[in-house]
């Protein structure tokens, strides 16, 4: 695998990710952007809930569902011009044009401190955008395992990179796909977030660690696993290196977890023998799901991973996964969160765990 790197023409970096067998990215950005902003957003800080919020306005201009024609993922061809100045491309990353959180400034925030009301703070961090292909059309179900492998090269390489950041303290890669999600881009891609704080979710899944730990129980994460090996009941695959299930308590109609069977923290811990087992799966899980209703399903996943210059105590409580949700309960029926779900975080499944498992095991039974 080739790594090269090099700079959009407002400064922004942009990596590119190929087998070593293909030529080299020589392409320069000619659409001679103006330097990007380095003034950063804001961040807020929750006193009810003791949740960081990012203020960032300036995102209002971000492009929003483009056509084919139109689309800054695609590569570049004469008479257009997008983020990618290459006509052809395996895998790109590059600075997101409207990030939430940047690095622009000096000042590293201290959130591990309750600010005095009305005081906030900068919204450091780093947002990349991952091109996953340069077909428009395809998604990851249509990798095959050297593509995907590449994905996964780019997503260690960055969580690598990003959390020996100075005030990086979480890195979160994830994926968006599907209008009914919200995506503001059909292409084909992923992002990274470099957040200054431990996000809400993966907190509350490491202090529900620590109380394991307090309690004298296993730890919590791989007691987890083993709990969902013995009942069999919602175990949808598994190999030698993985075991996907859908969770006992899952929230969303159709949920999905992808768990290294061997105890790894963070992606960048997986050995090449997992690596390429994942790759092998990952697409023909997103095939599948893509079966349940004969349309490209909607979802969001996400990696949980051990935070950034964690403490001793995060070091030891974080176990890796991933972990995918979709909204689609129906072939013509949303979950849409409401009061219950988005206000008092309540939530109702509409699907069993146990019907959502065995209709994913039917469904990738059958798909190559």
């Amino acid at each position: 695998m080739r790594i090269t790197s090099t700079r959009l023409s407002d400064g922004r970096e942009l990596r590119y990710y190929d087998e070593d067998s293909l030529p080299e990215r020589t392409a320069v950005d000619e659409r001679g952007l103006e330097p990007g902003s380095t003034e950063q957003g804001r961040m807020r800080f929750d006193a009810l809930t003791g949740e960081w919020i990012a203020i960032a306005g300036h995102r209002q201009g971000r492009i929003f569902l483009p056509s084919a024609a139109e689309c800054p993922l695609c590569p570049s061809s004469p008479g257009k011009l997008s983020e990618i100045p290459e006509e052809s491309y395996r895998v790109a990353v590059f600075e997101n044009r409207f990030p939430s959180f940047q690095s622009g400034g000096t000042e590293i925030p201290d959130t591990d401190r309750v600010p005095a009301w009305g005081e906030d703070l900068p919204a450091y961090g780093r947002c990349e955008v991952v091109a996953f292909s340069d077909d428009h059309t395809g998604s990851i179900a249509s990798l095959d395992s050297a593509h995907m492998s590449l994905v996964m090269d780019a997503w260690i390489d960055r969580t690598r990179e990003l959390g020996e950041l100075p005030g990086v303290r979480f890195v979160f890669v994830f994926e968006n796909r599907g209008a009914e999600i919200g995506v503001t881009l059909h292409h084909p891609h992923g992002q990274i977030y470099a957040y200054p704080y431990v996000p809400p979710w993966a907190r509350g899944v490491l202090e529900q660690a620590a109380r394991a730990d307090l309690d004298g129980r296993p730890p919590l994460l791989a007691d987890l696993v083993e709990a969902e090996r013995a009942s069999g009941e919602r175990i949808v695959w598994q190999d030698e290196h993985w075991i996907a299930f859908v969770p006992y308590a899952a929230r969303w109609p159709f949920e999905v977890q992808i768990h290294p069977v061997t105890d790894r923290s963070s992606l960048t811990d997986l050995t090449p023998a997992e690596r390429e087992s994942f790759c092998r799966f990952y697409p023909l899980l997103v095939r599948a799901l893509d079966s349940l209703f004969d349309a490209s399903l909607p979802y969001m996943s996400g990696w949980f991973q051990r935070p950034a210059h964690a403490t001793e105590a995060e070091a030891r409580d974080s176990r890796l996964f991933l972990r995918m949700v979709s909204n689609r309960r129906a072939a013509d029926k949303l979950k849409v969160p409401a009061g219950s779900e988005t206000l008092m975080g309540a939530f109702i499944s509409d699907v069993p765990p146990e019907q959502a498992a065995e209709r994913i095991r039917t469904t990738l039974e059958s798909t190559s």
